[in-house]
């Protein structure tokens, strides 16, 4: 297959909640025209940085790409809010705050937007991709972290329980809305309801996140296409970056948002497509984790 890659242009843009900036950067191919446009959520105690390679391998391929920092989202953060009110709820108000923004802009066109998130921010653009599912195309979700409501009831018998504030390992520090706010949510209800063609991937040696969160979402969706990075932990690198980028560029050409000659090569062998009359192999049917280990770092206090 032909590989083109296009050139971009870098732009910082500010979107706003309320009194609040966020701060993000737009990835722009070149000629500037209205395109469709990937828009990025970023890790738990990470910031916009993390979304740069995929930003820029998108904008190589023609697809206008935008990273952001969540507010409170870090110590590194750029936007504005503390990470003591942060939550995966404030970060899904954030997403669609962005979406709303990026309607707008002169590059984008409104009728091609994918969110796209990782880990936490990938829960975070399931929730707003259930919010303002017609105003989005699709949905790609890294390694997403899907376990908000069954960790937080495995840790906590109350929210009485739960303490002001408290650090989420040695990671970042947050407040009792980390936890407070997705008490009564249940992530999974929404998903049978989410239409749009979704994309998921996830590393089959991630400690953080168990893979069987991906499995039982990959069940949920109607329509959603699932891959296994083998050898990958939460996050991928390298090789597997590459084959993650493969699959993604797969995904957007498969639906009309990338043009059929640009960068991106054919994913690998590891392909389930997951519909609503698709049964899943032995393999990777869903089951219950026994370690809940990493799953109470995310909402415990230390002591805990």
């Amino acid at each position: 297959m032909l590989q083109v890659k296009l050139n971009y242009k870098k732009q910082a843009i500010i979107c706003r909640v309320g009194e609040q900036e966020i701060y993000g950067v737009a990835f722009i191919p070149q000629p500037r025209r209205r395109t469709p446009l990937a828009i990025f959520a970023h890790e738990l105690g990470a910031n916009h940085n993390s979304g740069v390679p995929y930003a820029e391998m998108l904008a190589e391929s023609g697809v206008a790409a935008y990273t952001f920092d969540f507010r409170g989202g870090s110590a590194t953060s750029r936007s504005d809010g503390s990470t003591d009110s942060m939550s995966v709820m404030t970060e899904a108000e954030d997403i669609c705050a962005v979406l709303d923004a990026a309607k707008t802009w002169d590059f984008v066109d409104s009728d091609r937007i994918v969110l796209f998130g990782a880990s936490q921010g990938g829960a975070a653009s399931a929730i707003a991709a259930a919010r303002r599912q017609d105003e989005i195309c699709a949905l790609m979700l890294l390694y997403p972290a899907l376990v908000t409501y069954e960790a937080v009831h495995e840790t906590y018998n109350s929210l009485d329980e739960v303490p002001e504030e408290f650090w989420v390992g040695d990671l970042i520090h947050v407040g009792r809305r980390f936890v407070s706010d997705s008490w009564d949510h249940d992530i999974f209800a929404d998903m049978p309801g989410f239409k749009k063609p979704v994309l998921l991937l996830h590393g089959d040696e991630d400690e953080v996140i168990d893979i069987s969160y991906s499995e039982q979402a990959a069940g949920a969706y109607p329509d959603c296409e699932f891959h296994v990075i083998h050898g990958a932990g939460h996050g991928f690198r390298d090789a597997r970056f590459d084959e993650a980028a493969g699959y993604i560029c797969n995904f957007l050409r498969s639906h009309g948002l990338l043009p059929t000659e640009a960068k991106g090569r054919p994913g690998g062998p590891h392909l389930i497509v997951i519909s609503q009359k698709t049964s899943f192999p032995d393999e990777v049917k869903p089951h219950n984790v026994t370690d809940k280990a990493s799953r109470k770092c995310y909402y415990s206090n230390n002591d805990a």
